[in-house]
């Protein structure tokens, strides 16, 4: 300015309202070194921060961060060993630590630690956070067998008396352990208004009575996720009973998430009928909708047939006007597209969030009567329902252009690659988030952009220009008079118009994804990413993120064709700076295979080929793994093709690795964090000896901090 006057002129007001919206970490780590001022503004306005580092250097915890509310140790390493472990912490007094965590973050609101065993906790809240509401637990190992039932959670319970969140979905605990804890301490529970119990170590969940007991105990609860079973063959499943004991003992709930422990497996099934029908009958999801009148949020993940439900859920729309997020596991009859007027969860009209699963009678037809009546869908996801097609998908995406930037396609019998992104093309300048499965069909990526579109003959378009036919077809029934059928009809026409005059002739668009941000793909093991761009996706100028998930038994699989797997395609997207490569649900031999098949080392060269061609900033791997020796673990090759991704600053394997192969990672010249987190039920107790321990992350760890950084 010409008068002399700079930002550190404004009033500290200001300035500490425009700290307080950079969210960046290394952000505000650069606003702090510029002056005094800004240091001390900077740590006034941090009110979140997870600490990274090793658990023995706890005493050298810096004690200018006074104003964070919420502090998340559960990161801090050798990660999944106890916080104050006598190997972690050397020579100092685990008590005096503690103490010490305290006075350097005074007003904590939401902890979360990674809690091994009960002493964690026991020695965290030997003086505890005054204002302490939120904790998150976290642990992916076994219980210690010597710890009774409870012990986990009882010091927890005891000391904080007005605990107002607890967050279970990432520490592996038994069901039973936890309503005697709630009994026994009632008014901690009474003061309970988010309790996640959504943990995917579970086999068969939380039971019926144990449910029962959790909301009896906690009847302010406004927010319950809970991992339970539906499977009438097992004892304790979840039917009419607790179903109607939810709403008398928890009236207050906002949210509510019911989820069958084997949603969590990831099924890759079409839906049918064929299967199990849970014991929820219609009248009972009537008294649930009818007694939480404040619900916000719903999920209904049943994994059985739940039949009939399409008043149910009018009743919902009814009853909960104030539903904005649904999600339904294998509903059958959530929408029966009967003539003109809308029915079933079309009347939710509030909706910004639809999630179907597995339903078997769901067609176009139904597909487009959602689209009429949830108009302010942004999210939508639709998976296993193979009765939907390509025209069905994109006349809802038609109707929903204005408000839809999120889309989920998954398991859809007629909805391949290729498909889902043509019947996408409408909305394909709005959309923020995709996920699309990685199925070709034959698509190859010497394929050129010329083969068939779609199944219905373009030139007879024309011919319905004077008539009815086409929006009979797409269910514009509902038309009171002439005039409004006209409109819409041409409004229809014009999509469907417009879409053919930009396209190719082949209908495999070449068109910019302008505002794709986030990407996540579905793929069989043994198949190529190479066809991803000649599908559809060949131009996402604003990329950042993008998660690949491949899934199967590699056991019996020949031999790829081809050398890799295709990462290197995805060096067209010029902001891609983030990728998660989840392999952890393919399985394999980790020792010696047969004769004529490829152990996991093999396949891991295949997957990870190409990524040095990528200017990644970070990268979570899971490698794959062998139930049967319970291992999941990074190979040489493995390592030795991470060592090429030269940009990395970040990297979290999910999983185990040699320490000598880690020493490889050292090589990476901007590599600043790295870490193992042996993030699966159970996390082996006794690795191998040349596998990763306490000692030697450390040493690894000391290596990589003596490294210079550029910047």
């Amino acid at each position: 300015m010409g008068d002399g006057t700079t930002v550190s002129n404004l009033p500290e007001e200001i300035l500490s309202n425009v700290f307080s919206a950079v969210s960046d970490t290394r952000t505000r780590n650069s606003l702090s070194l510029v002056c005094r001022s800004f240091f001390r503004l900077e740590r006034k306005t941090r009110i979140s921060l997870t600490l990274r580092g090793n658990a023995r250097d706890l005493h050298l915890i810096p004690t200018s961060f006074t104003h964070v509310t919420h502090l998340d140790l559960s990161f801090l390493s050798p990660w999944g060993h106890a916080l104050f472990s006598s190997s972690a912490t050397t020579t100092f007094d685990p008590r005096l630590l503690a103490l010490r965590l305290r006075d350097a973050f005074p007003r904590v609101t939401s902890l979360a630690v990674y809690a091994r065993d009960p002493a964690t906790l026991q020695l965290l809240l030997l003086s505890p956070w005054p204002e302490l509401s939120s904790v998150k637990l976290v642990r992916w190992h076994q219980r210690p067998p010597t710890s009774p039932a409870g012990s986990d959670f009882a010091v927890l319970f005891s000391q904080c008396r007005s605990l107002a969140s607890f967050d279970l979905s990432s520490f592996y605990h038994w069901p039973e352990d936890l309503p005697p804890v709630l009994a026994a301490n009632p008014d901690t529970a009474a003061s309970l208004r988010r309790l996640n119990l959504l943990t995917t170590s579970f086999t068969e969940g939380f039971k019926s009575h144990e449910i029962e007991s959790i909301t009896a105990s906690c009847p302010n609860l406004e927010h319950f996720l809970v991992a339970c079973t539906f499977d009438p063959r097992y004892i304790g499943f979840v039917g009419d009973d607790t179903l109607v004991a939810i709403p008398s003992n928890c009236p207050k709930l906002k949210l509510l998430h019911l989820a069958d422990t084997s949603s969590f497996s990831n099924r890759r099934e079409d839906g049918g009928f064929g299967g199990e029908d849970g014991r929820v009958s219609r009248a009972t999801l009537v008294t649930l909708f009818s007694g939480l009148p404040l619900l916000e949020e719903l999920v209904l993940d049943v994994c059985k047939n739940v039949r009939d439900s399409s008043l149910a859920l009018e009743v919902l729309g009814s009853k909960c006007p104030n539903l904005r997020v649904l999600k339904l596991g294998q509903f059958q009859g959530i929408c029966l597209a009967l003539g003109s007027k809308l029915d079933g969860v079309a009347l939710c009209h509030g909706l910004h969030s639809l999630s179907v699963g597995n339903c078997a009678d769901l067609d176009d037809m139904g597909l487009i009567e959602i689209g009429r009546g949830c108009s302010r869908l942004v999210s939508f996801e639709l998976q296993g329902c193979k009765l939907v097609t390509e025209q069905g998908l994109r006349t809802m995406a038609c109707l929903l252009r204005r408000t839809m930037i999120d889309v989920k396609v998954s398991g859809c019998a007629n909805l391949d690659t290729a498909a889902t992104l043509r019947a996408l093309e409408p909305i394909r300048d709005r959309i923020e988030r995709l996920h699309v499965d990685c199925v070709w069909n034959g698509l190859k990526e010497s394929d050129g952009l010329g083969h068939g579109f779609l199944t219905f003959d373009l030139n007879g378009l024309d011919e319905l220009d004077d008539g009815g036919e086409l929006m009979d077809y797409f269910g514009d029934g509902e038309c009171e008079n002439t005039s409004k059928r006209k409109r819409q009809r041409c409004k229809y026409e014009m999509g469907v118009h417009d879409s053919f005059l930009e396209s190719n002739d082949n209908g495999l668009y070449g068109k910019c994804w302008d505002r794709l941000r986030y990407l996540s793909l579905w793929i069989k093991v043994g198949d190529l990413l190479t066809p991803l761009p000649v599908a559809g996706l060949e131009d996402c100028p604003n990329l950042e993120e993008i998660l690949i998930k491949v899934e199967g038994d590699s056991r019996g699989q020949p031999k790829p064709a081809e050398r890799e797997f295709g990462l290197s395609i995805l060096a067209c997207y010029p902001q891609l700076l983030k990728m998660q490569l989840d392999c952890g649900d393919t399985k394999g031999y980790a020792l010696t295979a047969p004769s004529g098949q490829m152990d996991l080392s093999l396949w891991e060269r295949f997957f990870l080929n190409g990524i040095g061609s990528l200017s990644l900033n970070e990268l979570h791997y899971w490698p794959p793994q062998d139930e049967d020796v319970n291992q999941r673990s990074v190979s040489l090759p493995a390592a030795g093709l991470l060592r090429e991704c030269y940009t990395l600053r970040k990297l979290f394997i999910h999983g185990t690795a040699h320490e000598h192969f880690m020493d490889f990672f050292l090589k990476t010249p901007n590599l600043r964090d790295v870490q193992l987190r042996e993030d699966y039920y159970p996390a082996p107790e006794n690795d191998m000896s040349t596998e990763m321990r306490v000692a030697s992350c450390s040493r690894f760890e000391d290596a990589l901090n003596r490294r210079r950084i550029c910047d």
